[in-house]
């Protein structure tokens, strides 16, 4: 097999699991949705899925490769597939609630929280296993640590700064002040870093998929602009599932998939920035953690249901789309998107 036919099936390999998958829980989304089921679990495993559509792309058409990190790469998929069994579970045997730390959470959620936690300390495991030169040669290391932080410094910032924008505009200036001068909040940001390390899986899924591998594909055959606009909005879309039956209620899943295009894509335009001036896809790794774990910061709602049923409308479309691109889109004027090429990590 040619380099170009093992390139053409690790796509189409990719793809598959990514999308193929996805569309195949989404049915069971949909119909968990209509009985009413905790459906926590769907949108862990399926952070899970780009990744693992790398690494079996990789195995079935670079096994002899003496570099790859293989049983990291075997360990990765069985998890996967382990959530995505405890999803089919959470609908066909539905768990009882029970309270943790004041938090409503399903027993089925419960499991999959502790499954993340024991699978995340293997994985490292897995990681340091590898060693070194595996690592660097699958895109694993960890390279450029001024610029690694200083990207995750500036998300940081501009994640508050786009906050403070957003309730500035709408007035809800007291409120952002009162959540953030929160002692729980506090509390619960000094944690994040040692969170990270013990629940990092699902946000390498994504950027491993997303980032490391579809992102240059993509700027080769778009450009560096389009490549990533394109994969902006083909992320978006990946969440399809989850706007119309988990993230909200159907009568306004196409507005919450509005929002979430705009949210990939911008996003996107600063997470491929960190990763393209870095190398280092543990920047966005940190960077999609950070984004997401501070949600219940920004809500003031600690509660594991925190992104169900959100109240999104077409109105807040505008504000979105205004904000996200004085926020991030600038960033496509930077010298690393004007690169005549993908430069090979």
């Amino acid at each position: 097999m040619t380099e170009t036919d093992k390139t053409k099936k690790q796509l189409i390999i990719f793809l598959l699991v990514t999308y193929g998958v996805t569309c195949l829980m989404g049915i069971l989304i949909w119909y968990g949705s209509t009985i009413s089921a905790e459906m926590g679990v769907f949108p862990i495993a399926q952070m899970h899925y780009p990744a693992a559509g790398v690494m079996l792309a990789y195995l079935l058409t670079r096994w002899e490769d003496s570099l790859m990190p293989r049983w990291f790469y075997l360990f990765f998929i069985i998890l996967t597939i382990g959530q995505i069994a405890l999803s089919v579970l959470s609908i066909v045997m539905p768990g009882q609630m029970m309270t943790v730390n004041g938090m409503e959470i399903s027993a089925w959620g419960m499991i999959s929280q502790y499954v993340i936690i024991g699978v995340s300390i293997l994985c490292w495991f897995f990681l340091l296993a590898a060693g070194k030169k595996r690592r660097g040669a699958y895109g694993l290391s960890w390279k450029c640590w001024k610029a690694s932080v200083l990207c995750i410094c500036l998300f940081v910032g501009l994640y508050f700064g786009r906050a403070a924008l957003s309730c500035a505009i709408s007035g809800q200036m007291g409120m952002l002040i009162d959540i953030l001068t929160s002692p729980v909040s506090y509390s619960y940001m000094l944690l994040m870093p040692i969170n990270f390390f013990l629940a990092f899986v699902p946000f390498f899924g994504e950027e491993y998929g997303w980032r490391y591998y579809f992102q240059p594909i993509l700027q080769k055959r778009f450009g560096m602009r389009r490549g990533v606009l394109i994969l902006g909005v083909v992320w978006g879309l990946w969440h399809i599932f989850l706007d119309f039956f988990y993230y909200t209620t159907p009568d306004r899943g196409l507005a919450m998939t509005g929002g979430q295009m705009i949210t990939c894509v911008f996003l996107g335009i600063f997470f491929a920035w960190a990763y393209m001036k870095t190398g280092n896809i543990w920047v966005p790794v940190i960077l999609h953690f950070i984004n997401n774990n501070m949600a219940p910061v920004m809500a003031g709602n600690y509660s594991m249901d925190v992104l169900e049923n959100q109240q999104i409308t077409w109105a807040m479309i505008p504000e979105a789309l205004l904000i996200n691109g004085i926020v991030f889109g600038f960033f496509l004027l930077s010298k690393e998107f004007r690169k005549k090429e993908v430069t090979e990590e």
